[in-house]
């Protein structure tokens, strides 16, 4: 039997999504998104955040880039993949990320107006075409 690798957030973006385009004009777009719970310590509401780091791919990462800013409230479906690198120093580093698959934005209709946009509602990269394959990442 094979494993199961499903990561599902709703959170609010960290920062504007950072967009980069490698070899071959592959757009990958990263960003930080902040989760929260809430639970009673000695009697006291006490607020924890996680911060995840978010990473879309292709077309999915062209729609982030329209429609995602810091702060906007959003579902998100995805993997999560370790990866290592090298530092400036030449040490082995490590970090987790959460491949998105797909996202849909949350909140009022209001929140998702851009400049130009059309004002109807809610946007899902899957409705607008998109869903990364994670068989197709480059790595």
């Amino acid at each position: 039997m094979s494993g199961i690798n499903k990561v599902i957030l709703v959170g609010h973006l960290g920062k504007d999504p950072e967009i980069r385009h490698l070899e071959g004009g592959v757009a990958v777009a990263s960003f930080p998104l902040a989760t929260s719970e809430t639970f009673n310590k000695d009697g006291r509401k006490v607020e924890q955040t996680e911060w995840h780091n978010i990473v879309m791919w292709r077309g999915l990462a062209d729609v982030a880039a329209k429609y995602l800013q810091k702060g906007k409230l959003v579902y998100i479906e995805g993997k999560l993949r370790t990866r290592s690198f090298e530092d400036k120093e030449g040490i082995k580093k490590y970090t987790t990320e959460v491949v998105a698959e797909n996202f849909t934005m949350l909140g009022r209709k209001t929140d998702f107006e851009t400049e130009g946009a059309p004002r109807n509602g809610a946007r899902t990269a899957e409705t607008d075409g998109y869903r990364n394959d994670a068989d197709d990442l480059p790595f």
